[in-house]
């Protein structure tokens, strides 16, 4: 189990990360290097010997191998990204580069999203080197840059330039799962990722004829332009039900006592039958109703220079997200939105994913959670945004959302995902290195 020190020490270091600004502005406005070289630094004091790589100066990453007993086993990839997105200090209670620690909370931007696993992934192999202790598989430890944007300034320049670095991973942890939902009924839920939507963020063009704002103009982009968004942001998508999501309203709807048999959610495309089953889980369907149907969401607008020249050209933004296998479909409803008078491309675009709930170490995360947890019921599901694990699943490795966190109730946890007043308990960071010491060494 892991020591004391431990238990010090992921505290001293999810405070001492958030304390180096590592904000990602996006267009490569950020700089991870100093943030790399603290957990190389860690790294290197535990026995390992870390690398740090970059595609563009400043932009870090730091990879180390811990060797296992069983040179046989696959190995496990231990993720983590070390960017932040931006915060505006005027907003919050407490300066959100500070890491203060205040009545056994740790604040800042980075205390759930995620400094805090890096911080645990860094205790826990600290704590095995002062143990003597080796996994039973190699590991395979990875802190990247740029996982707040684009992601090619960190895992996916380490996939495409570095692959040699995770040779025999065949799976991977990182960010959000294993947390304490709490139901409001009493129940604690602890969600594991076994999936991920893919990432569509597109940008849409309308053209048409400039001219005079005060002559008649039926070609004018903006209306264009306005028309295809409208219609995009009032699209009802259609259900679609994956493996993983179909895990979780079974395993949901057994916890609730609840029938949710595939007679039950297929009803009229399963829109009856699912609708029905989320009512009855009350606040627990927050859990899959994000990831039940692709999405695309308008965010962005830019059109026009004065108020009395009708454009040539306007432009707009949407933020679109689509099931695994459910590209395709994703494509053709855009072609069809858009219409004729409006070209879409993708701005950025990465692969849905998906994990299987019946594997050995999905097991193996759910009985870590649950020796530190009994009271704690624990069950699959799929992020309705992504992570590194994308870039990652290019070299064959399947990815979890597995940063365990004991929190109390009325913590709210997606909230502080890019919002403002990020912290973390420090009792939860405790939990959280018992529990992947525990995974860690036995999966």
């Amino acid at each position: 189990m892991a020591d004391a020190q431990a238990l010090d020490e992921v505290v001293r270091f999810t405070s001492d990360l958030i304390r180096i600004d590592t904000t990602n502005r996006g267009g490569g406005d950020c700089r991870e290097r100093p943030a790399a070289e603290y957990a190389a630094e860690q790294l290197a004091a535990a026995g390992t010997r870390p690398v740090l790589l970059e595609r563009t100066p400043g932009r870090t990453n730091v990879v180390a191998r811990i060797e296992g007993t069983d040179p046989s086993a696959p190995a496990l990839l231990v993720h983590g990204h070390l960017d932040v997105v931006p915060a505006q200090a005027a907003d919050w209670s407490v300066h959100p580069f500070s890491g203060e620690v205040r009545d056994g909370v740790v604040w800042g931007r980075g205390a759930v999203d995620m400094k805090n696993m890096d911080a645990m992934i860094l205790a826990v192999v600290r704590s095995w080197a002062r143990q003597g202790v080796r996994p039973r598989r190699d590991l395979v430890v990875a802190f990247t840059a740029d996982e707040e944007a684009s992601a090619e300034d960190g895992s996916g320049f380490l996939a495409e330039e570095h692959p040699e670095l995770f040779e025999g991973c065949t799976e991977g942890i990182s960010e959000s799962g294993a947390y304490t939902f709490h139901d409001g009924a009493g129940r604690q839920i602890y969600p594991i990722a076994a999936g991920e939507r893919g990432t569509a963020w597109l940008k849409l063009t309308a053209r048409g004829r400039a001219g005079h704002g005060s002559r008649v103009n039926t070609e004018n982009a903006v209306t264009r332009l306005s028309a295809a968004i409208t219609r995009i942001g009032a699209h009802q998508w259609p259900l679609r039900l994956t493996p993983t999501v179909r895990a979780a309203l079974t395993e949901l709807a057994a916890l609730y006592g609840l029938e949710a048999e595939p007679a039950s959610l297929d009803s009229a495309d399963g829109a009856d039958g699912v609708d029905v089953l989320l009512d009855k889980l009350g606040p627990a369907a927050r859990l899959v109703e994000a990831t039940l149907r692709n999405s695309a969401n308008p965010t962005m607008l830019d059109a026009g220079y004065k108020v009395n020249v009708i454009p040539g050209e306007a432009v707009a933004h949407v933020d679109g997200r689509y099931l695994p296998g459910g590209e395709d479909e994703f494509r053709a409803t855009l072609d069809r939105l858009t219409g004729p008078d409006v070209d879409w491309e993708f701005h950025h675009r990465e692969v849905a994913i998906q994990a299987p709930v019946d594997s050995p170490t999905f097991a193996a995360m759910r009985a870590a959670v649950q020796e530190f947890a009994p009271e704690g019921h624990v069950v699959p599901y799929c992020m309705a945004g992504g992570t590194d694990a994308k870039q990652f699943s290019r070299l064959g490795i399947t990815g979890y959302g597995f940063s365990p966190l004991k929190l109390p109730e009325g913590f709210d946890y997606d909230a502080l995902f890019h919002g403002v007043d990020e912290r973390v308990p420090v009792e939860a960071l405790h939990f959280g290195v018992r529990v992947l010491d525990r995974f860690l060494r036995t999966s």
